[in-house]
Formats: structure tokens, C-alpha cells, sequence
């Protein structure tokens, strides 16, 4: 009997993870598409024959509560996350790196740890987590989200480790510079301008369609083959300081 592969987007509400929703649809899994704004996951859902499920990675109750529906899950992609302000470690906010960690780190700790018996269970799992360059390299007021990304990193490396021997490949996938409606604009509290300016002068950023094609690239590989990192950046973006810009 033939099984469709099930696959769990989180942060699928919007850019990368709703990208990537669509293309894992397009691979051929059953996407649950995971996200806070419910009016959102259901029209993606319905848009890709998935299914909608309204969750906060950040809410532990939320998250155990469905993780227990599931006894089957073929590809967890922990995509949930975000930056929240630029300022410097002089001035940060507690509250900005608190928001950060929590759903960066805890919300990636969350929904790996409840759905990773069931990964276990297909035979065949795959946990793929969107980290950052931010988790690498450290740049000026960017100490909150590359604290969260650096231990989001060391996160999914102590977990490669733990599960030598398992059926479940783990997957870090790296992105610089990706230009989406929300992520810039989130990070700057709707500040449009500076948002923008984030982006000024650079042609071809990435963008969510290139972030997505990278996972489903990792996840459709023979099962044997681990991307353990895949740093993807813009060609424009040689490094985290060091961006061609044109007319700026």
C-alpha cells in the first residue's frame, strides 16, 4: 500500500515557511501547515490540499497537544522564527531577546522533542531547521537574533550527534540576505523605510521560492545522504559585512 509522506511546516503563515509548504505539496507530501494566524494556514492548507493547524511554537501546551494527534511524521521543517529589533547590546531590550529565544530556540526545542517519535517511528525522518548566517557571524545590533541563531545552531548539532544510529537525518539550512513582506518589517516594528533600506541597492536577494527549494532539495535526497549544513547566500552577498549595492 502506498503511504503519502508527511511533512510539518512551522512559521508556514508567511515567506519561507509558506514557500516552502507549497513546494513540499508540489514534491508530493501531505503538508501540515503550522503557524499562529489560523485565517492564513487554512487558505495555504486549502491552496495545497494540506492541512491547516493552528499552533504557537512558543506555547508548550499548545504544542504537546499536537504533537499527541500525530503518530506519523515523514519531515519536521522548524521554520519558525524571527529578529526583533537592532539595537546594541548597550541598549537591548530584555524583552526583544526574550521574544527571540523563545521562539527561535525554545519553539525549534518544542516541536522537535514532541514530534521526534514519530520522525523515529517513520523509518525515515528528516528534521530540516531554518537557522541563519546570523547563527555563524556576529554583526553590530544584530546581538539578540545572532545569540538566538547561534544556539538554535548548536541546538540542531548537539541533536545530530544524539541521534547517530537513528532513522532521522538532521538538517541545518543557513540563509543570508532573503528579502520577504514580513521578516525586515517584523524585526523594525513596521518601520517600512527602514525595512527597505535592509535591501537598498541589492538587485537579487534571495527570496522564500529559493529557501524553499533548498529544503525540499535536502529532503528529497536519498535517505543516506545528510546535508548536515548548506549556507546559502545571495551573489551579491559575499559575506555578513559585505554587500554589493547599486546606487546607494
Amino acid at each position: 500500500m502506498s503511504y503519502q509522506k508527511i511533512a510539518v511546516v512551522s512559521g508556514a503563515s508567511s515567506g519561507i515557511g509558506a514557500a516552502t509548504a507549497r513546494h513540499l505539496a508540489a514534491a508530493g507530501y501531505h503538508v501540515h501547515a503550522l503557524a499562529r494566524r489560523t485565517e492564513r494556514v487554512e487558505a495555504l492548507a486549502k491552496e495545497i490540499n494540506g492541512t491547516a493547524v493552528t499552533c504557537d511554537v512558543t506555547d508548550d501546551y499548545a504544542v504537546s497537544e499536537y504533537a499527541a494527534t500525530l503518530d506519523r511524521v515523514d519531515l519536521l521543517v522548524n521554520n519558525a522564527g524571527g529578529a526583533v529589533g537592532a539595537d546594541p547590546v548597550a541598549t537591548a531590550s530584555v524583552a526583544d531577546w526574550q521574544a527571540m529565544y523563545d521562539v527561535n530556540v525554545l519553539g525549534t526545542l518544542r516541536l522537535t522533542k514532541g514530534l521526534l517519535p514519530a520522525l523515529i517511528a517513520s523509518g525515515a525522518g528528516t528534521v530540516v531547521t531554518i537557522s541563519s548566517t546570523a547563527g555563524l557571524i556576529v554583526y553590530e545590533g544584530g546581538g539578540g537574533y545572532a545569540a538566538a541563531k547561534h544556539a538554535q545552531t548548536a541546538l540542531v548539532e548537539t541533536l545530530r550527534l544524539e541521534l547517530c544510529g537513528e532513522p532521522v537525518r538532521v538538517v541545518e539550512i543557513d540563509p543570508g540576505m532573503v528579502k520577504t513582506d514580513e521578516f525586515a518589517l517584523k524585526r523594525f516594528a513596521g518601520d517600512a523605510a527602514r525595512a527597505a533600506s535592509v535591501y537598498a541597492g541589492v538587485a537579487e536577494p534571495l527570496t522564500a521560492d529559493d529557501i524553499a527549494s533548498c529544503v525540499t532539495w535536502c529532503a528529497t535526497l536519498p535517505h543516506h545522504v545528510n546535508i548536515d549544513r548548506l549556507v546559502v547566500r545571495p551573489l551579491a552577498q559575499a559575506a555578513q559585512h559585505k554587500v554589493h549595492r547599486v546606487g546607494v
